[in-house]
């Protein structure tokens, strides 16, 4: 149970009340903060799962609470940019995207129940989702205000903020299209329960 991939799944798990006690800290770079935990999140879920293939750690426990810890973080952040941001747009599709995370957890448990779990596994269009949301909200947290400096130039704060509803936005028509693709994948599964 105490496996290194194990162990950074919990760590992240951890990282959800620093990254709400950051986020609203009354300080200038409480927005880079919050954005640097939730990327150290997102660059640790990445990492576990490459360890538990890497050194065959896989475990039963950590495919329960990595989706877990995943989720947590993710509605976390879509609750809290909701209240930040105090737009309908942006809570609409929060509220979206937190919906089918229930439902298709619930889907999943129903469907590894009745031991036919694969025929909802997670799609590219899952994984697409699921790029475009951390990017999306990353950038929705960092809110930056200044030109952010790369190699050759200064990429204007303002494309950073565009970029950010971009991917919001693909995220949540990708939300919906994997909502209604899991389930119709789901539905002579569930018709014949």
């Amino acid at each position: 149970m105490w496996t290194i991939p194990n162990q950074i799944t919990l760590f992240r798990i951890v990282l959800i009340p620093i990254f709400l006690i950051i986020f609203y800290l009354p300080l200038s770079w409480s927005n880079f903060g919050a954005f640097a935990v939730f990327w150290l999140a997102a660059v640790s879920d990445i990492l576990d799962g490459y360890l538990a293939r890497k050194l065959n750690q896989s475990s039963a426990f950590g495919a329960f609470i990595d989706p877990v810890a995943d989720k947590l973080m993710v509605v976390v952040a879509l609750v809290m940019i909701a209240q930040d941001y105090s737009s309908w747009l942006v809570s609409i599709a929060a509220i979206i995207m937190i919906a089918r995370e229930v439902f298709i957890s619930a889907l999943r448990e129903f469907m590894s129940s009745i031991g036919k779990r694969d025929i909802i596994a997670v799609s590219n269009m899952g994984k697409y989702k699921t790029a475009a949301q951390m990017l999306g909200i990353m950038g929705l947290i960092w809110q930056p205000s200044y030109d952010i400096p790369l190699i050759l130039f200064y990429l204007p704060h303002e494309v950073i903020n565009y970029l950010s509803y971009a991917f919001y936005s693909i995220a949540t028509v990708l939300t919906v299209t994997t909502w209604v693709s899991y389930f119709k994948a789901a539905w002579p599964e569930l018709k014949g329960q």
